[in-house]
């Protein structure tokens, strides 16, 4: 008498479980009204500095848009799969090459005061090797106009868990801030 009593409500437990269960997932989610009102994300106030032509607004939407585009692509490409991790900073490799081939601008991490994770990180022009003094030296970025190209180094702030890799610290935090760069090449008409 006792087992069946005791499998009756084994049984019934289990119906129980299966019917919340089953009530959780096919309810509906809480309405819009419900839920606290989502804060709209913070703009910058916009100064005159800003403001651009209605052309380089529009070259420069352009750009956003396939910037954003490419990430996405390749963000769903390396980051949602099964078999294997990708660094962000070697996923960015693959949006810096896509981008190449839609645009003509050439995009590329350089080391500056850090060991490079690749050979191909190592400046290599005498602009690039220039520019990672200056951001070494604590300047924000550099820039240069030369051979039918706009280039631009600006700074990268690697964070700890990028710093532990560069620096094989992996107990003690390093105490100095550390950097990577990257380079943008633009062709442009005037120099």
């Amino acid at each position: 008498m006792k087992s069946r009593i005791s499998a009756s409500l084994c049984a019934a437990a289990v119906a129980t479980g299966v019917l919340c269960v089953t009530f959780a997932l096919c309810g509906e989610p809480p309405s819009d009204a419900a839920s606290p009102p989502k804060s709209k994300p913070k703009v910058a106030p916009v100064k005159d500095s800003d403001r651009v032509s209605v052309a380089a607004a529009r070259e420069r939407a352009k750009l956003m848009h396939d910037i954003y585009d490419t990430t996405l692509d390749v963000m769903h490409r390396h980051f949602f799969r099964r078999d294997r991790a990708v660094l962000p900073a070697r996923a960015m490799e693959d949006i810096f090459a896509d981008m190449a081939r839609q645009s003509s601008i050439q995009t590329r991490w350089i080391s500056v005061n850090t060991k490079a994770m690749s050979i191909q990180h190592e400046p290599e022009t005498d602009f690039e090797k220039q520019a990672a003094k200056e951001i070494a030296a604590g300047k924000e970025d550099f820039e240069l106009v030369e051979d039918g190209y706009y280039q631009r180094v600006g700074r990268i702030s690697l964070g700890g868990g990028c710093v532990s890799c560069h620096t094989n610290q992996f107990s003690s935090p390093s105490t100095s801030a550390k950097f990577a760069g990257l380079v943008i090449r633009i062709p442009v008409n005037d120099q």
